[in-house]
């Protein structure tokens, strides 16, 4: 048994949530990387679109999003662009034990290497404010809008404490499954996007 799991005194129940969770993270990685980077840059710009549209309806001034690493969805263009209309852009800066600093990004041209392969904004220019819109990356989803992560635990902690702000998770298509194995801790988002119709995923 995992010494984490020994430590916290989890009962089976849990014990058995925690493998699930382990597992589905694998499959969906998998996933990810035997996506072809043609359909890979097709369905991210879409994402960009369907989020840009999005933001210009609801009239949003101040976005918290995550730095696009390995395979996730990037939305790094879209980054450019609310950075060009003067929109608000606040990136993570990842530290050990699930803390975090959100700092506000000028530019994708000065970032530097944070820690499990993350990236954030140079300088310690820290946004301490509130966010109309939060954007999520995630390795599954499920009907109910409830999304798996990576494991950290660093979204769940963050996004309990910003209940007014919109919560957007994106997704693949093949990432969704029946049900999202849960915590007490898992909260369900406000909307996830995805495009079901995209046959190249």
């Amino acid at each position: 048994m995992d010494k984490f799991v020994r430590d916290k005194n989890y009962n089976l129940s849990t014990i058995k949530i925690i493998g699930l969770k382990k597992d589905l993270r694998k499959k969906m990685l998998l996933k990810r990387v035997k996506l072809s980077k043609q359909a890979k840059l097709k369905y991210d710009q879409w994402i960009c679109d369907r989020l840009l549209e999005k933001i210009e309806v609801l009239k949003v001034k101040t976005v918290h999003c995550y730095l696009t690493m390995g395979t996730e969805i990037n939305i790094n263009p879209l980054i450019k662009i609310l950075l060009e209309k003067g929109v608000i852009v606040v990136t993570p800066k990842t530290f050990p034990k699930r803390k975090l600093k959100n700092l506000i990004l000028k530019s994708l041209n000065e970032l530097e290497k944070g820690v499990y392969g993350t990236f954030h904004p140079k300088g310690d220019n820290e946004y301490k404010g509130e966010y109309e819109l939060i954007i999520i990356p995630g390795l599954a989803f499920d009907a109910k809008n409830y999304r798996l992560g990576y494991g950290g635990g660093y979204y769940d902690d963050f996004l309990v404490n910003h209940p007014l702000a919109k919560k957007i998770g994106i997704f693949y298509p093949f990432q969704e499954v029946e049900h999202v194995p849960l915590e007490p801790h898992d909260l369900k988002l406000d909307e996830i996007l995805v495009n079901k119709t995209f046959t190249d995923c």
